[in-house]
């Protein structure tokens, strides 16, 4: 296997070395003589139209772009504004760089008129970048999200996550409308591509319309525009799949119904599998979507905080390999406009699934003269029932004036079981969990004078978590000897509330300067009650007095915030003030005390556009915070089979200082991107734990200690190598912490972290029938108390794609991992295949998936601590090759 991937590597190399190509470069200019920016320069093969390439005039008119091979092609000019303008160019010679100057003529429209145009491939418009999908396309895209994989600019990550450079997009539209807000994965890993014309890259984005313009946003979101054809009609796709290999009982199966009128939009959807495929992502995304520190934001980071949870803790590495699932998704959303004025979304989304997992791990731990070794042999089932519901109001009461309503629901319940063998001990645990929210906003927004905007939000929040969980063995006896005891309970009920309102009024200046301000309050009561008992068998023997709680906790945040943006040319200040009142109250222990703290939180900024190629961005902060009901309960409560926890039994307010140096060298839409981000972080004071460690138990109780420190870097560099076709990215980051804790009543200790990762990743982009992606990333973390520990690990990929003709291809993706501490089994190898066959275009298509073919069934990794390694042993899904049929409708 080694030698064959060693060729292939030679192979790829060889191809590389081949693929010296030409330019075609020049300058644009208006009639005046003048450069213009942004026009975009699109090259076709004169053969059949067929997208080759695509370039940008910069802020001189210069542009490039990259022919790849000999022959005939069309150059195009647009921007608008502009008369579009198109020449023919031969490349008989790949060794020389041809010169084409041009000169666009304005572009006279009448709005009396219909005018027909020829499609344009990439269109700049402001803040807009329009793409031409079926320029992108090479027909092995299924849903939204492989598109969007083709975009340039565009990167979509392992879990689904989509970027515009360095940055996540705020939400993926349709039509213009959102269905899932921060909960988009939901829409581009199950809607499929056909329907889909253009795809609108919305910069400096806004969610409420009356701010455009007004609040300083670098947002962005996508928009998919649709086909005329797939307008006002009802579609869709059911894809239907099933394990050849018959050896494993795997299946998957997915249906979308869509009809997009003019008035109504109706997206229903559903997906059920068993192949470790997650088709939701991360569900609190669409549950709790987290705006930080944005216009009607107020309530968006409250929410129980829970501190029992039976989980997988996967490897790093795709988790669709350890995830056995038995998964079923539907989504029935719709969104109505009975009126010009009014507009009603709704939401509503069930999710089953039942998630197993299997882990053997080894724990050596050795600290202060105490040296022992746990085994555990762990499998786990977790299954969760979900139904959310959502309804959302937009109601323009003028051009001006707009009324918000979001009403949200979710009734749930989770539960897990664990089959456990400790050091030989067989062990069961159980974890039942219902969850219920409700959430509602109202937000009012005046656009009261052309630059000046008033808001004002109400927020309720009411959510409840009752946990039961019980182990059926008694691993305590050195906490609680004499007795009979033989396995515990743990109840665990948890309640919050939270109400808030707050008024907030921008207004940007003629010179650019923007100003605001806003007031509120903020309150948020918790409820906190937690039983631990001792049992023999079903008979309850005792509670012990220390491990029992019953708090209420409220804080009542008064606050008013102050913001100043001051623009000087290329330059702005950004100064920002906070003043909070708090009103705490803790009750425990028969026991009520109150605290009235007040904070200043002030920050300083400095963003300077040096041109348009150089940004340097750098701030200062320093940061008051008030302690979390998980960190003042006083008593310690079980969260694990073998692990305790409590909080510090009262109130604290934790400082910190931060300061942050952003260097960025270009765009993300350029050739050339570089961007570099230092951080550095005081904590003056941090929650901190005091921790007892026996072989058979834990038990840690929070404490605040002085001066922790944190220092990272990230510097990535994106380059496309015009005489390769090839795109290249190289990335490195560091991470060095100090932090202390106490460990079996030692004294105060110091613990050094330091972490590496740094990688590179080569992707071409040949005109051809090939394209290949390869790339590596080394990881390598060290841990100093005393004694140093210390590993680096690696990742590297290939992925190979054939584009036989307009109805093959075939995709492959291949993995290797290697565990640096590890003595054997440290190296992994994974080959997944993709292929697509097109039976009758836009109507029946044949597919076939093959997942882990080299059938690795397990996957070992080494990890460190401040007290100790770990190795860790999990099962994974074995192969299997799905043969899916998709009938589109």
């Amino acid at each position: 296997m080694k030698k064959s991937t060693n060729i292939l590597f030679l192979f790829l190399l060889l191809l590389v070395s081949f693929n010296s190509v030409a330019q075609i470069q020049g300058k644009v200019i208006d009639k005046n003589k003048k450069p213009i920016e942004f026009v975009a320069v699109v090259l076709k093969k004169q053969i059949d139209s067929s997208f080759v390439s695509y370039g940008r005039t910069d802020a001189n008119g210069f542009y490039t772009v990259n022919p790849k091979t000999k022959g005939a092609f069309f150059v195009s000019f647009s921007s608008l504004g502009y008369t579009k303008q198109e020449q023919t160019v031969t490349i008989s010679d790949i060794t020389k760089t041809v010169e084409i100057n041009v000169s666009l003529k304005d572009e006279v429209i009448s709005l009396n008129e219909v005018i027909l145009t020829a499609e344009r491939d990439i269109i700049q418009k402001k803040d807009t970048i329009v793409f031409n999908v079926k320029s992108f396309l090479q027909g092995n895209e299924e849903v939204v999200e492989d598109l969007l994989k083709k975009i340039p600019g565009l990167t979509v990550e392992a879990d689904g996550t989509i970027k515009v450079g360095n940055q996540e997009v705020e939400k993926v539209m349709i039509e213009g409308d959102d269905f899932f807000e921060r909960g988009y994965k939901i829409l581009t890993k199950n809607m499929p591509v056909r329907p889909i014309e253009k795809v609108e890259l919305l910069q400096n984005y806004s969610n409420n319309r009356l701010l455009k313009g007004i609040e300083e946003s670098e947002r962005v979101a996508l928009n998919l525009k649709l086909s005329d054809d797939a307008k006002r009609v009802w579609f869709g796709n059911v894809t239907l799949g099933y394990n050849v290999l018959l050896d494993e009982n795997r299946y998957y199966a997915k249906g979308n119904l869509m009809n997009f009128g003019k008035k109504n939009k109706y997206y229903f959807l559903t997906n059920l599998n068993n192949t470790g495929y997650n088709a939701t992502g991360d569900i609190n995304h669409l549950i709790r979507p987290r705006r930080f520190n944005q216009p009607a934001s107020i309530g968006d980071d409250k929410s129980i905080m829970s501190l029992i949870d039976l989980s997988a803790n996967p490897p790093n590495f795709k988790r669709s390999r350890t995830t056995f699932n038995n998964a079923e998704m539907a989504s029935l959303n719709a969104i109505f406009n009975p009126t010009k004025k009014i507009k009603i979304k709704t939401l509503g989304f069930f999710n089953w699934d039942e998630l197993d997992f299997y882990r053997n791990r080894t724990d050596n731990v050795s600290i202060n003269n105490l040296d022992f070794t746990n085994t555990e042999e762990y499998q786990l089932q977790n299954k969760k029932r979900i139904g959310f519901g959502k309804v959302d109001l937009i109601y323009d009461l003028s051009k001006t004036k707009m009324i918000e309503a979001t009403t949200k629901y979710q009734n749930a319940t989770f539960t897990g079981a664990s089959d456990l063998v400790f050091n030989t001990q067989s062990t069961i645990e159980n974890l039942d969990n219902p969850v219920e929210l409700f959430d509602q906003k109202i937000s009012y927004s005046n656009k009261f004078k052309d630059n000046k905007v008033f808001l004002l939000t109400g927020r309720f929040i009411k959510e409840t978590s009752d946990k039961k969980y019980t182990v059926n063995q008694f691993l305590f006896e050195d906490l609680f000897p004499n007795t009979n005891a033989n396995n515990v309970r743990q109840q665990l009920d948890q309640k919050m509330s939270f109400a808030g309102i707050e008024a907030h009024i921008l207004e940007r200046k003629e010179n650019k300067n923007l100003l605001e301000f806003r007031v509120g309050n903020a309150f948020r009561r918790d409820v906190l009650r937690s039983q631990f008992s001792l049992l023999e068998d079903a008979n309850f023997i005792d509670n012990p007095a220390d491990y029992q709680n019953q708090l209420n906790y409220t804080v009542n945040d008064l606050y008013g915030k102050f913001k100043y943006q001051y623009t000087y040319k290329n330059i702005k200040l950004i100064g920002d003030l906070e003043l909070h009142q708090l009103f705490n109250s803790l009750e425990q222990s028969n026991e009520k005390i109150t605290q009235q703290p007040f904070f200043i939180n002030p920050s300083l900024g400095l963003d300077w556009k040096i041109n348009n190629k150089n940004r340097i961005r750098t701030s200062y902060a320093h940061n008051t915070t008030n302690a979390e009901v998980i960190n003042v309960y006083n008593n310690f409560i079980l969260n694990g089979f073998r692990n305790f926890n409590s909080g510090t039994g009262s109130f604290n307010q934790l400082n910190a200082s931060a300061l942050l140096f952003n260097y960025q060298l270009g765009n993300w839409s350029d050739r050339f991107f570089a961007s570099t981000i230092i951080t550095y972080t005081k904590n003056h004071d941090f929650f901190s734990t005091n921790t007892l460690i026996n072989q058979n138990y834990t038990q840690a109780k929070a404490i605040v200690i002085k001066d922790r420190e944190l220092f990272t870097v990230n510097t990535s560099l994106d380059f496309f190598i015009k005489k390769l076709a090839s795109n290249i990215k190289l990335n490195f980051g560091s991470t060095k912490s100090e932090y202390k804790n106490v460990v079996n009543n030692s004294e105060l200790r110091e613990v050094f972290s330091t972490n590496y990762n740094y990688g590179v990743e080569f992707r071409s982009a040949f005109d051809s029938f090939f394209d290949f992606n390869i790339g590596s990333k080394w990881l390598a973390n060290k841990i100093e108390t005393g004694v140093t520990s210390e590993f680096t690990d690696n990742v590297s990929f290939l992925d190979l794609t054939f584009t036989i003709n307009d109805k093959l291809n075939f995709d492959f993706q291949s993995e290797r991992y290697f565990f640096g501490n590890l003595k054997t089994d440290n190296t992994y190898y994974f080959l997944d295949l993709d292929a697509r066959y097109t039976i009758k275009e836009n109507k029946l298509t044949l597919m076939l998936s093959g997942k882990n073919l080299f059938n690795t069934n397990t996957f070992r990794n080494f990890t460190i601590s401040d007290i100790g390694n770990s190795t860790t042993e999990y099962r994974l899904l074995p192969r299997y090759l799905l043969l899916k049929v998709e009938y589109r409708f």
